[in-house]
């Protein structure tokens, strides 16, 4: 057997290993946010790790398997197309995510996070009513607002407290609202008429759930996740050129071998 073809094969068996952890990092992220709520993050990266998984175990075979030769053509067009489209969807995972963050409040420990500051894609994303309902439904069935009073019960605490996005943007009014504390989920004020529109959208019961600044917490959540799926995709990118490089390589021996002729 080819040296090229055993390395073929150990790379791709590297891939197919590697695929695991993608697939658990979708998976993971779905259990994480709720089979319902970002759907449109953890979805692609299962494909994605379902994909290389596939491709590998084709690699595998084509590479060590004599009755497999013939595979190493497609595979090696499935594997392009594959480089291809990991490296388009790892620019446009960056691009889109490439925006937004927390601002600073003086005096606060916390951020609070504006909408306007993501980009457009991702704005868009949250701004479908049908998929705004269901992520509301999942962030509220986590609860994430519900241990604030115990654990902030005075305001000096409460504005020291190092809140995740989603608190920040989802359980409480933005500051700008000079609203009066009463505890970390309960508010007490009239919003001024040039105050955030977000201060209208405040509730004792409802809380910020219909706010601009819970998307665009749950925003920034999603931009912590995409980040950290995009720099794996480097990787796989990187390993993935070696691969097909020597694929090819692999191809063209076995080419040149059944071009010989035995004296």
């Amino acid at each position: 057997m080819a040296c090229s073809n055993i390395l073929t094969g150990i790379l791709n068996l590297v891939t197919l290993v590697f695929s695991l952890p993608i697939i658990a990092v979708g998976i993971w992220l779905a259990k994480q946010h709720n089979t319902v709520c970002y759907h449109f993050l953890e979805w692609p990266v299962i494909a994605i790790g379902g994909f290389i998984l596939v491709v590998s175990l084709v690699g595998m075979l084509g590479a060590w398997c004599n009755n497999f030769k013939s595979l190493l053509v497609p595979y090696l067009i499935v594997m392009f197309v594959l480089i291809a489209f990991l490296f388009v969807f790892t620019i446009f995972a960056f691009v889109v995510t490439n925006t937004g963050g927390g601002d600073a409040v003086p005096g606060k420990g916390f951020q609070e996070y504006h909408l306007g500051n993501y980009s457009t894609w991702l704005q868009k994303q949250v701004d479908k009513a049908s998929l705004w309902d269901k992520i509301q439904i999942c962030v509220k069935d986590a609860k994430v607002c519900n241990k604030l009073d115990n654990e902030y019960p005075t305001s000096t605490q409460f504005d020291a407290a190092s809140l995740t996005p989603v608190q920040s943007g989802c359980c409480k009014p933005p500051s700008s609202c000079d609203f009066t504390f009463d505890s970390a989920t309960n508010w007490t004020g009239t919003p001024a008429s040039s105050a955030d529109p977000d201060c209208s959208e405040w509730n004792n019961n409802n809380l910020c759930f219909n706010c601009t600044s819970c998307k665009a917490g749950v925003l920034q959540d999603i931009k912590h996740d995409w980040r950290k799926v995009a720099i794996v995709n480097i990787i796989m990118v990187a390993l993935l050129i070696i691969i097909y490089s020597v694929g090819c390589c692999a191809r063209q021996q076995g080419s040149g071998s059944s071009d010989k002729i035995d004296p």
